[in-house]
């Protein structure tokens, strides 16, 4: 336990999370001790506020993105701390100019994540420029000296990339690997019957958004890194790493029979539960040790084990398949496909761990430029875009506007109480609120906990230490923990940050307990309000939003089988259009988890049709589960041609969508959709597709039996949706 902890802490000193902390550290800090020991301590004191300000902007993305991130940081931080220069943070004037300024600034996150953090660093700069005055500097020149700070963060940051460019890379590609190998060791659990199936399905949801949403920013990285630096070797390999990392997600997620079928067959043949897991769980710590062996080759593990027990199992399938009866031959079919499954798997692991070698590079077919960058989904930064929020059904205004509010009540009671501090109840409000409920709510109480677990050990210390520059190094170091804490542990990151304000405060201010109590006070109110205004003001429902992620869903997943079925028939290459087809189903069938997910944490009155969304969420899932393992199939197996029958059942799955999406839009099916509803719902109409008896050859039985299953569970799932959203009484 002692050495796996060990290692977690080295992990986490190497990590870029902690190299960005330090980096963070340096930043505010070198200014203010050189401004300290030269007599320039205003000057000091406004460049590291540039560079904290600027921090948020520096999150996981391409190099180019970070770097217009942290300059359009810091040109709106000055903007906003010459305004807030001017202001009288005293002042009940303020109130409503405060409100408007802060509708603006947070606006701009209609832009997507990266605007929303650049918002942050805006309104940052707005509440603590209107409090803080300079004695000796002009506005004009204490905001000049911010834009350095912004500037001398970006000269930092830029420093960092430079010395490891590779870093952030293999932190993602590590986090990834790590995912997936937790990912598939799950689905591995699954395998025979279970008592614990559906919270163990539960956390493969869970795990598959986690994965998606890395999935984009690895992408982001990768690509957008590729295409401005030129053809690069190692980003070349990477790619085609983390194109492998996508076929494992997919074809995990692939499943080639029926849970019920899958356990009466293990029921009769327990033997083979323990072979398919060793194999599963082997795979799965395979992947953990190439996250642990990162680019040092000679710590790769070997394929010896998985060889043996791959050709062990072949071997005992092949037994049985001669031994059986013919009733039974439908389970030998059924394991054959799942061992064709587990060796899918193997080969893409092989071909990971090949890569990461030494390959010669005339035998790497690497992925051409034209076509990797079709797969970023590039941020519409048009400017019609401002003027298509600026209404009240759009989430961020709402957000804008309630957050406006919350600010100018804190001001007012701030003001009207006379707290010491009380622009810090406006920065616990911009910190902790967030467009979501339940984000907020979370965040709120992560931010009380914190800032009451960080008071009580800072009053322990005050008691015992009486040394100013004690409190100075414990001041940098706590607030290096709390950066480095921020994205994996928010209540850690609060409790460091509270320690850092403390330490920093008791440096200058002898009644440091007073400055604790009010910082708890301070923190109980702006939590408070927040929570409230989540509540009262203008709030966003996620039943509200629901319909459209499961009609994003569904259209999705719709046009991936429209893309397996335009594969099969055709057969070649695989398209660039399948690929796309599938990012997108997997993407918004994703979308659609967090949208329950966020439904589900709010306010039980809030939680409309929960239990059949829920149903929905899973529907989804299942049948994108099922078109991956259709996907998997045809794609690396040879196979025959698709049969009349074949493209008939399509058709009507294909048309029982299209029911789902019209009900879904609060249409009237139309005629010819009525009609093949109407024929699909009859049970003594059952659908024959193929007619596997007739096929003599084991491959073609063994095709026809997977095309068979999963296109009867398809059309079984399609007809769920349809009754599902028929009953569901969904807000519009």
């Amino acid at each position: 336990m002692i050495a796996e902890h060990y290692k977690d802490l080295v992990q986490f000193i190497k990590s870029a999370d902690f190299s960005k902390a330090v980096m963070g550290g340096v930043a505010i800090s070198l200014p203010v001790v050189l401004g300290l020991k030269f007599g320039y301590l205003e000057i000091g004191v406004a460049i590291a506020f540039g560079a904290f300000w600027s921090s948020p902007s520096n999150t996981s993305g391409s190099y180019r993105h970070t770097a217009f991130g942290i300059l359009f940081s810091t040109a709106l931080m000055m903007v906003a701390s010459f305004i807030g220069g001017y202001l009288n943070f005293g002042s009940w004037f303020l109130v409503p100019i405060l409100g408007v300024l802060t509708f603006a600034i947070a606006f701009i996150s209609v832009y997507g994540f990266r605007a929303s953090l650049i918002s942050l660093s805006g309104l940052l700069a707005l509440i603590i420029s209107s409090a803080h005055q300079p004695e000796e500097l002009l506005v004009y020149q204490y905001t000049l000296f911010i834009g350095v700070g912004g500037l001398w963060y970006l000269l930092l940051a830029t420093l960092l990339y430079r010395l490891n460019p590779k870093a952030q890379t293999e932190e993602l590609l590590r986090k990834v690997y790590l995912l997936t190998a937790e990912f598939l060791e799950t689905r591995g659990k699954l395998v025979g019957q279970q008592a614990n199936r559906k919270e163990l399905q539960s956390q493969l949801i869970t795990l598959q958004s986690e994965l998606i949403e890395l999935h984009g920013t690895l992408r982001e990285v990768l690509i957008i890194t590729r295409k401005n630096s030129g053809r690069s070797t190692y980003n070349g390999k990477r790619l085609l790493v983390f194109a492998q990392l996508v076929d494992i997600l997919e074809t995990a997620i692939a499943n080639p029979v029926h849970y019920d079928k899958m356990d009466a067959l293990f029921k009769t043949h327990p033997e083979y539960t323990q072979c398919f897991q060793t194999l599963i769980f082997e795979m799965s710590h395979q992947l953990r040790k190439i996250a642990e062996a990162g680019r040092d080759e000679e710590n790769l593990p070997n394929n010896d084990r998985l060889n043996e027990s791959f050709k062990r199992l072949g071997e005992d399938i092949s037994s049985f398949g001669r031994e059986i009866i013919s009733e039974d031959y439908e389970g030998y079919l059924m394991l054959q496909n799942l061992l064709g499954y587990q060796e899918s798997q193997f080969k893409k692991i092989k071909k990971i761990k090949w890569l990461l070698g030494t390959p010669d590079t005339d035998t790497i077919e690497f992925i051409e430029r034209s076509v990797s960058k079709r797969f970023i989904i590039p941020q519409d930064y048009d400017p019609k875009l401002l003027l298509q929020n600026l209404n009240i059904r759009s989430s961020i205004f709402k957000h804008s506007l309630r957050l406006s509010v919350t600010i100018m009540i804190g001001y007012a009671l701030g003001n009207l109480f006379a707290f010491q501090n009380p622009y810090w109840i406006l920065l616990t409000i911009i910190v902790i609120m967030r467009p979501s409920y339940g984000l907020t709510k979370t965040r709120s109480k992560d931010r009380i906990l914190g800032t009451l677990i960080g008071s009580a050990i800072a009053t322990g210390i005050v008691f015992w230490v009486q040394d100013p520059y004690v409190y100075g190094v414990l001041g940098a170091i706590t607030l290096i923990i709390a950066f480095s804490m921020l994205q994996k542990n928010y209540r850690a990151s609060a409790t460091f940050i509270t320690l850092s304000v403390i330490f920093i405060y008791a440096i200058a201010q002898p009644d440091v307990l007073t400055v604790i109590q009010y910082r708890i006070i301070d923190t109980l109110i702006g939590a408070g309000l927040s929570y409230m205004a989540m509540l009262w003001l203008w709030p966003v429902w996620s039943f509200l939003e629901i319909r459209q992620h499961m009609e994003n869903s569904v259209k999705a997943n719709k046009e991936f089988l429209r893309e397996i079925i335009h594969y099969y028939q055709h057969k070649g290459n695989v398209p660039t259009s399948y690929k796309l087809a599938r990012r997108d189903a997997f993407l918004e069938t994703s979308n659609l988890s967090a949208a329950f997910q966020r439904m589900a944490q709010e306010p039980r009155s809030k939680q409309k049709n929960l239990d059949k969304i829920y149903e929905m969420v899973e529907l989804n899932h299942v049948f994108l589960s099922s078109l991956s393992s259709l996907s998997s199939y045809i794609q690396h197996r040879p196979t025959t041609a698709a049969s009349d029958q074949f493209r008939a059942a399509a058709a009507q799955i294909e048309e029982q969508l299209s029911v789902v999406l019209q009900l879904l839009k609060k249409q009237e099916p139309n005629h010819s959709s009525v009609e093949a509803e109407s024929a699909l719902l009859q049970p003594s109409e059952e659908i024959v597709f193929l007619k596997p008896d007739e096929m003599s050859e084991e491959r073609e039985l063994q095709e026809a039996h997977l095309i068979v299953e999963q296109l009867r569970w398809l059309h079984s799932l399609s007809n769920n949706m349809l009754h599902l959203t028929a009953k569901m009484k969904l807000e519009y």
